[in-house]
């Protein structure tokens, strides 16, 4: 597969894509938008490189044909592309400084799963896929970390649900392990005591992080992104795996939409 190859102007899924989120005093410089072409789906990628290779130290595998210094992978060309672009200053010019990819139903069809598939045996929620999206690939420019570009983010996810009748959305959240992943353990071990799912609804990790052997007893402060899924109310599905590609330990986490409270409800969609 090459990006000339990417079909991305699908009407039939573009017609459902909501309007960006209005924008607040602190949202004036943004703009927010889903890609309708290979040049757009591009820009994306090229974040995701310097976040996830440059900044993380991701060994990502290039596929055959991509250009340097993009991620690119197999589910790109099934999914839904959102940027959160931002003026730069002094000029008229914009960037992308946020971005989330968002596999449908009929885009896990297409593909023949999800990638949360790969890390994890999703049997227990296999019900929920004909009204589960899966979010994946989440970044934010580290100059952009401060909570309105991942609101951005959510404000258009959100919109996008209620519009095409989805309720649940699945993701796996990433925790760097430089320090060898007792940050994560501890991490995983404090959101057992607070956002842990149901028995009958646990997910077993195909490649587990050894959490046994790792400290689970620091004070560790959940990523940005990890929050802002956990004030939507994410749950989280069981024990984190090891993704040796990222260097990371992925925690399945759920959202139900149609849970969520009314205070972040009017938040994603005043």
């Amino acid at each position: 597969m090459n990006t000339a190859q990417l079909q991305l102007d699908r009407p039939h899924v573009h017609r459902h894509l909501p309007p960006a989120p209005r924008r607040g005093r602190d949202e004036s410089s943004f703009d927010v938008r889903w890609a309708r072409s290979e040049r757009e789906v591009a820009e994306a990628q090229r974040l995701r490189y310097q976040v996830f290779a440059q900044e993380m130290g991701a060994r990502l595998t290039p596929m055959l044909g991509m250009p340097p210094m993009h991620d690119v992978d197999r589910f790109d060309e099934h999914c839904e592309h959102l940027i959160v672009r931002a003026q730069l200053p002094g000029t008229g010019d914009r960037c992308a400084v946020g971005t989330c990819r968002v596999l449908t139903p009929a885009g896990a069809l297409r593909a023949g799963g999800l990638y949360s598939d790969d890390e994890f045996d999703l049997t227990p929620i296999d019900a929920l896929r004909p009204l589960m999206l899966e979010l994946g690939r989440s970044c934010v420019d580290p100059a952009y970390r401060q909570g309105t570009v991942v609101m951005l983010l959510w404000s258009s996810i959100v919109a996008f649900m209620q519009r095409n009748g989805l309720r649940w959305a699945i993701g796996c959240a990433s925790v760097p392990m430089r320090d060898g992943g007792h940050a994560a353990a501890s991490l995983w071990r404090g959101l057992c005591e607070t956002h842990l799912a149901a028995p009958e609804w646990r997910v077993t990790p195909r490649r587990p992080l050894p959490v046994e052997q790792l400290r689970q007893d620091l004070k560790v402060e959940a990523p940005p992104l990890i929050k802002g899924y956990l004030r939507c109310g994410a749950q989280l599905l069981g024990a984190p795996a090891w993704d040796a590609e990222f260097g990371t330990a992925d925690l399945p986490l759920l959202i139900d939409v149609k849970a969520m409270s009314d205070r972040y409800q009017r938040r994603f969609t005043d």
